[in-house]
């Protein structure tokens, strides 16, 4: 299965190292893959050298300058988490080819989206017992470094291995009411999550979710979990289809 880790869910370091400790407790079950971004960690850095930050369509806008930090930061941020996950090894897109991506759109700069994976050396790694930890910057055409979307970067990892994706976010689910508990939706069809976000109960923030989790099934997944990541407890259940809206073809 793959994990997606998201950058917001990270905030916390005592909440990041529990969630590692869940990722290897899960790896007992199943072979898993966790695919990161790391927003806060990127900022962070990015305001310490003052570069500005600027964001179209919810897309990092990448210069070659603020590409040189994106990748630095999630580089030690992916080294920082695959030692709490325990028996894994930290990769970026540069690492055997491991992610390509084409330009995303000129106007955004050094921005990606992935056009191959390398399936082969993840399932080398999963068949070692290893746990493959993927920041999202990929090598682009010039062989130079592309920013990806970490939620886009883990669909394209989750259909290139035909497994099931969880992303692991601030949010439990997709609710049909929200911010009532009770209409949280355990599972949604592509149609339902069409007709969700035509209707307007899939609005905001939450359209981003369900669209990376659409692309997930596009490119192969048989599922894709939105889940929250903020609280203990929860990826082993949204493994099981016990948490989380779980959006299916």
């Amino acid at each position: 299965m793959i994990v997606k880790y998201g950058g917001n869910a990270m905030k916390s370091l005592d909440l990041r190292r529990a969630v590692a400790r869940e990722i290897a407790e899960l790896r007992g079950e199943q072979a898993v893959v966790v695919v990161h971004g790391g927003g806060p960690v990127i900022e962070r850095e990015l305001a310490a050298r003052q570069i500005a930050s600027e964001f179209v369509g919810g897309l990092r806008v990448t210069s070659p300058e603020a590409m040189d930090v994106v990748e630095m930061a999630l580089c030690q941020l992916n080294k920082q988490l695959s030692q709490d996950i325990g028996q894994a090894v930290g990769l970026m897109g540069r690492d055997s080819d491991l992610l390509r991506a084409e330009v995303l759109d000129p106007a955004l700069g050094r921005v990606g989206r992935v056009t191959e994976v390398n399936a082969a050396l993840l399932r080398t790694l999963v068949g070692a017992g290893l746990t493959p930890v993927v920041g999202c910057v990929a090598v682009g055409p010039d062989g130079d470094a592309l920013n990806v979307n970490a939620d886009t970067a883990a669909g394209a990892v989750a259909g290139a291995l035909g497994e099931g994706i969880v992303f692991l976010t601030d949010v439990d689910g997709v609710y049909r009411a929200y911010p009532d508990p009770e209409s949280r939706a355990a599972r949604l069809t592509r149609a339902e999550v069409e007709e969700g976000i035509g209707a307007g109960w899939i609005a905001g923030g939450m359209i981003p979710k369900v669209r990376a989790a659409l692309d997930a099934l596009e490119r192969g997944a048989p599922f894709a979990t939105i889940a929250s990541g903020m609280t203990a407890g929860v990826l082993a259940k949204a493994a099981r289809g016990e948490a989380g809206t779980r959006i299916v073809p």
